[in-house]
């Protein structure tokens, strides 16, 4: 087993005001139905509000505490802005305690800074990254990763995501300068089933072990290798069988999709 050593971190206790309760659904939606398997359990945790918006405008704020966020891969920074007011943003590699960092179209190019696509210089590395004006940031947020600003063209610029994709997205969208911190994160090895369990994941069990009321691929006399391709459940193929649905407002701003 292999954890973090957490050496980044300088508090351990969250702002009070910037957390709220977050419940349970153990992957199920609201008519009680299991949507998503092998989800339950795992330790109380509290929701720490981040400011995926950056939306305040040309007012510098100091980093004050670098903390761990039970909730993602990523750290998180607590913000004292020169009004009073603290936020949470998402951690970028290389950002310390005491750093100064500012959004908006007039902030210099640094990291942590957030701005609009139109004003990052090309091949710069970017994280946080809307996807509409104002929506909040959606896209790069998880531990370690980074998107490249390729080029502009008219209205959009052609950003290529962690996952190999090149997406058109408007200018105007704002993004921040930097890689998302706690780069390691990738490195950790659980070891043991009790620390998955703690994190909420529930242990697995093979289709071909189970009785043929609970799976497409359970009963048989003596072991069976399952006698048909690998199923869910529901007997959806569950191999390169492709399930996403067709999405043509997300689809047609893809330049070069992530698999072949």
């Amino acid at each position: 087993m292999s954890i973090s050593t957490f050496e980044d971190i300088t508090r351990t206790e969250p702002e009070k005001k910037l957390t709220r309760g977050r419940g349970k659904k153990a992957g199920r939606n609201n008519a009680g139905s299991i949507m998503v398997r092998r989800r339950g359990g795992g330790t109380k945790r509290k929701y720490r509000i981040i400011d995926f918006r950056r939306e305040k405008i040309d007012i510098p704020a100091k980093v004050t505490e670098i903390e761990y966020d039970p909730n993602r891969s990523a750290r998180i920074a607590l913000l004292n802005y020169v009004d009073g007011e603290k936020r949470y943003i998402i951690c970028p590699d290389r950002l310390k305690v005491g750093d100064t960092v500012v959004s908006g179209p007039n902030a210099e190019i640094k990291i942590g800074n957030t701005k609009p696509l139109k004003d990052i210089p090309e091949g710069s590395f970017i994280h946080n990254i809307e996807m509409k004006r104002g929506q909040g940031a959606i896209l790069v947020r998880s531990a370690g990763t980074n998107a490249q600003l390729l080029a502009k063209e008219g209205q959009y610029a052609h950003v290529k995501l962690p996952s190999g994709e090149v997406r058109l997205i408007n200018l105007n969208c704002y993004a921040t300068i930097g890689q998302v911190g706690n780069v390691n994160h990738a490195n950790i090895d659980l070891g043991k089933a009790g620390k998955r369990r703690l994190l909420g994941r529930r242990p697995k069990v093979r289709g071909v072990a189970m009785n043929p009321v609970d799976h497409p691929l359970g009963g048989g006399e003596g072991k069976t290798a399952g006698g048909r391709h690998p199923v869910s459940p529901k007997g959806i193929l569950a191999k390169g069988y492709r399930t996403r649905k067709e999405k043509k407002d997300s689809d047609r701003f893809i330049i070069k999709k992530r698999t072949k």
